[in-house]
């Protein structure tokens, strides 16, 4: 009786679900729209490919929509009919079959696809932009109707007012200055009356090909037995592939420290002084300096350690320093286009005796949110006391400099900072 009770109570017992292991690989999966647009009308078609490195395999592939993944397994996703709700990034990744079990290529970086439910779409094109480049815009209106005029606005304030014909708008040199929601207007005649509609806004963003450089001093318990830092010079580089190398500099009191490398980063003797690297592309003419960053404390890892001041008869203390703080971000300058008033109040608005062919179809569009560019970092300078640098200078004069330090005219030898957007000529095509 008892068996017989034992087995009613494990059948009850609901099953145990083991979670299925896989392995991840270095490669990483990349994902490219071969079909339509990355903004489309609703109703539309966009079709992706899954693309993985030439020298790995995948016998099957994964789907994502954001965080939820997608019944496809094929290296194409097809989305068909498509609605406001099918927006959103999408991802994927390389899987196959082993004998250990399954294994999966890194996720690739997510592409946005942009559904708009209304009547207009301004494209962007390249997105982002970069300094000195040309940027495209097209107003393109839904069926491909025969334009009358086309209007493009920046902020909601006309900029470019051209023929229907053409509806593409160019802006040469850019500059950072271009940067803001641009939206058009398009207008058309049919049985002698004026339909007219707006696009949703769509952000321009413009990137620096070569970004100011932030120097980082890290130091860890490790590095601080050899009397060794570690000086990191982060920087964004946007020049396009294949995009020549960059070379980086590092200085200490305005001496160069060692020679020119390819990495971003050197280990050097523990001394104090004003810190600072360089970032240079001889091929495309760029350099930029980081803002110098005194280093005057002892550090442990990411804790800052600084001596009080010192008397005769004090002993020799530690106290923690205050947390480092980082300058707001600055805002993007006022636009360069001379701005005209539209007569027309840019509002969106649904054609006046438009075709039933879409009845359905509302004014539902989809911004894609823009993004964010690199801050610059500074520390907050400190004062070392006589004694505290009598203490210091010993200090040095025990241990020796092991550094292949070499003088570096900095005003004469080496070029000079490239500011990208400064001084950059306005012309725009028409």
């Amino acid at each position: 009786m008892d068996r017989l009770i034992s087995l009613l109570v494990l059948s009850t017992l609901p099953p145990v679900v083991v979670p299925r292991v896989f392995a991840e690989t270095s490669f990483k999966a990349a994902v490219e729209i071969v079909e339509g647009d990355s903004r489309i009308f609703s109703g539309e078609t966009v079709r992706l490919r899954c693309r993985i490195p030439d020298n790995w395999s995948a016998s099957t592939y994964l789907w994502f929509l954001g965080s939820e993944q997608l019944g496809q397994s094929g290296q194409h996703l097809i989305l068909w009919n498509t609605r406001v709700k099918d927006s959103g990034k999408f991802y994927c990744q390389g899987a196959r079959s082993t004998v250990v079990g399954d294994i999966r290529t890194k996720r690739s970086l997510p592409v946005q696809i942009d559904v708009d439910g209304g009547w207009a779409i301004l494209k962007v094109s390249p997105s982002p932009g970069l300094v000195g480049n040309t940027l495209t815009l097209t107003c393109r209106v839904r069926g491909n109707t025969p334009l009358h005029e086309v209007i493009l606005y920046k902020d909601g304030v006309e900029v470019m007012r051209q023929n229907g014909l053409n509806p593409h708008f160019s802006v040469t040199n850019l500059t950072q200055e271009h940067e803001g929601m641009y939206s058009c207007r398009a207008s058309w005649d049919v049985r002698r009356r004026t339909h007219s509609v707006i696009s949703s806004a769509t952000p321009v963003q413009v990137l620096e090909v070569l970004t100011q450089p932030i120097l980082e001093i890290f130091t860890s318990e490790e590095l601080t037995k050899g009397q060794k830092m570690k000086l990191i010079c982060h920087l964004q580089y946007n020049a396009p592939a294949p995009a020549p190398p960059v070379e980086y500099y590092f200085y200490r009191n305005r001496i160069r420290l060692g020679t020119a490398t390819s990495v971003n980063y050197d280990l050097v003797s523990w001394k104090p002084g004003q810190y600072s690297c360089k970032a240079r592309v001889p091929k495309l003419g760029l350099l930029r300096w980081s803002e110098p960053k005194s280093f005057e404390q002892e550090t442990v890892g990411s804790r800052v350690m600084m001596a009080p001041p010192l008397h005769p008869r004090d002993p020799v203390t530690s106290v923690s320093s205050p947390e480092l703080s980082l300058p707001p971000v600055a805002d993007p300058t006022a636009v360069l286009l001379t701005p005209r008033k539209s007569i027309a109040s840019p509002t969106f608005a649904l054609p006046v005796e438009v075709s039933t062919r879409y009845p359905d179809l509302s004014l539902m569009p989809s911004q894609p949110a823009p993004s964010t560019l690199l801050s610059t970092a500074q520390s907050p300078k400190q004062t070392v006391t006589p004694i505290q640098t009598d203490l210091l200078q010993k200090s040095d004069n025990m241990s020796g400099d092991s550094d292949n330090m070499e003088s570096d005219d900095m005003e004469s030898d080496d070029m000079e900072s490239d500011d990208m957007s400064s001084n950059s000529p306005h012309t725009v095509l028409h």
